[in-house]
């Protein structure tokens, strides 16, 4: 049985690429979650902080896994920090696929980005980044694997307890990661499969 998963990513840069994960149809519809409709995101942006906050905790509330893919930028966005913490400290499994690496319409790859799990630690001072495994989409065969990575994440958490919370301690931007490849143009709009669009998408997440 496929786990219920929760998709953890910035919006406004990496909308093509994780399209395309999403497209793999490797988890029924119902078994995602994470993605919205355009509409919908910007009615839940207008009310504000509480309401994204909430709409996030709804997401994860039937999930067992967070699928954190990581783009160019991705460890810098404020939202996409709050769902990984969230994520752990609730007892989801957290993996990292990176996505930089997917072309996207224009068949152009992006720039390899930060390690968002460094940014995290636990009470005993443990990185997050030391924990959680990532892996990449392209080089590591995501299509074939990613339950496989699905179920590695959960039993890595089942091995800490309630208390084990991570904290925020930020240092995403600091160069202590591989050095950025060269950044691919801008990423356009696309119409993946429903109900997730990303047209107009905020790119605070």
């Amino acid at each position: 049985m496929a786990r219920k998963t929760f998709f953890s990513f910035h919006y406004e840069r990496d909308a093509w690429r994780a399209g395309q994960v999403r497209n793999c149809d490797l988890l029924p519809s119902d078994d995602e979650f994470g993605f919205v409709d355009a509409v919908e995101w910007e009615s839940i942006e207008r009310q504000g902080d509480a309401a994204i906050r909430r709409w996030i905790d709804d997401q994860l509330q039937y999930t067992s896994v967070t699928v954190v893919l990581i783009g160019a930028e991705t460890a810098l966005r404020p939202w996409v920090q709050h769902e990984i913490q969230r994520s752990w400290n609730r007892g989801n499994g957290v993996v990292g696929v990176r996505i930089h690496n997917i072309k996207d319409q224009k068949r152009a790859t992006d720039a390899f980005g930060p390690d968002p799990f460094y940014q995290f630690t636990l009470p005993d001072g443990t990185k997050l980044s030391g924990i959680c495994k990532t892996y990449d989409w392209e080089t590591d065969d995501g299509r074939n694997n990613l339950g496989k990575w699905c179920e590695e994440a959960v039993e890595i958490r089942n091995k800490f307890g309630s208390t084990d919370e991570v904290g925020f301690v930020g240092g995403g931007a600091k160069s202590n990661f591989v050095p950025r490849m060269a950044a691919a143009a801008a990423t356009a709009a696309f119409t993946p499969r429903a109900p997730w669009c990303v047209e107009d998408a905020d790119g605070g997440r």
